[in-house]
């Protein structure tokens, strides 16, 4: 079993680590600085209201935290905010699926005629630590920030559904490279157990917080035990993952290295076939043989004898 490293401050995509650094009222602004970030701009959070209860999802069976945050900016927004741990199968269905809930949620029982589906506007943010976005091909985007859109076009069709997906696998920059605060929580957020102290490119109000909140010496007894038992679990999830990543990989190339023998084999194949074409239409203009004469001059079936003979008669 992998030993336990006492690092410095604790992983922050551990389930544990998330709720602690992000789950409470009292360290709310921490996520509300996060998501901002998130927005670039485009939204303003001001305040946001822990839901009582987690976003209806296979917890249970997938590992991972989901926040369901009722926030206020301009007007009223919800948002969930995940943190998935292991790949999921259906990843953008079950997110569509998340956002369809909170969607309907907000139909009144009765009355809807005078309600005129008034929806507050809805974003699913996944923060999706150690496994790359579905169907993402060569790109190494480290945000996705989706909304519906026309398809012919650019234009957005409806802009109050969104989804952003942090891929923090595709995140590599370097401390000297962090050049605004979304830079500074992804580098955080990715290396915050193997960080020593608070850098200068880190020196904000905000993330020396952070660091005070996420110190693995600060924790209570009961804590570092639901911290460690979180941190095994991250462990073997991506032990898994990786597992199954290098039996795919090895699957693939095995495929591939059989696909490449047996077009090589065909096209011996074709080649012997074109070679024994050509001797038996030569065998056949002496007209010194019969079919089966040439069949067995040829180490060929008789039907294919009489195949080429039925071509050659359709060259004439």
């Amino acid at each position: 079993m992998r030993e336990l490293k006492q690092s410095k401050y604790i992983d922050i995509t551990t389930d544990y680590g998330f709720k602690k650094v992000f789950g409470s009222d009292t360290n709310k602004d921490l996520l509300i600085a996060f998501l901002n970030e998130l927005f670039r701009g485009r939204k303003i959070i001001a305040d946001l209201y822990y839901n009582k209860n987690e976003h209806v999802g296979d917890t249970e069976d997938i590992g991972t935290v989901i926040f369901d945050l009722t926030c206020t900016a301009d007007n009223g927004k919800r948002f969930i905010i995940e943190v998935q741990r292991t790949a999921q199968d259906n990843l953008k269905k079950r997110m569509l699926y998340y956002s369809s809930k909170l969607i309907a949620d907000q139909a009144p029982k009765g009355n809807r005629r005078a309600w005129n589906y008034a929806i507050s506007e809805v974003y699913i943010i996944v923060l999706m630590d150690g496994f790359a976005m579905p169907d993402a091909g060569d790109e190494k985007y480290f945000l996705h920030d989706i909304c519906l859109c026309y398809r012919d076009h650019d234009k957005i069709f409806y802009d109050d559904l969104g989804f952003i997906y942090v891929e923090l696998v595709n995140f590599v920059k370097a401390e000297a490279e962090l050049i605004n605060d979304l830079d500074r929580w992804l580098y955080v957020l990715k290396n915050m157990s193997s960080l020593n102290g608070l850098s200068t490119y880190l020196r904000k109000p905000i993330f020396e917080k952070l660091f005070q909140l996420a110190e693995y010496s600060k924790l209570k007894p009961e804590e570092r035990e639901m911290y460690n038992v979180s941190l095994r679990n991250k462990w073997d999830a991506e032990s898994i993952r990786s597992s199954q990543e290098e039996q795919l990989k090895r699957a693939r190339e095995k495929a591939m290295a059989e696909g490449k023998a047996e077009g090589k084999a065909e096209g011996r194949a074709e080649g012997k076939a074109e070679g024994k074409a050509e001797v038996i239409t030569n065998l056949l203009s002496s007209n010194k043989f019969s079919i089966s004469e040439i069949a067995e001059l040829a180490d060929v079936t008789v039907e294919f004898v009489k195949q080429i003979e039925a071509e050659k008669a359709k060259g004439k």
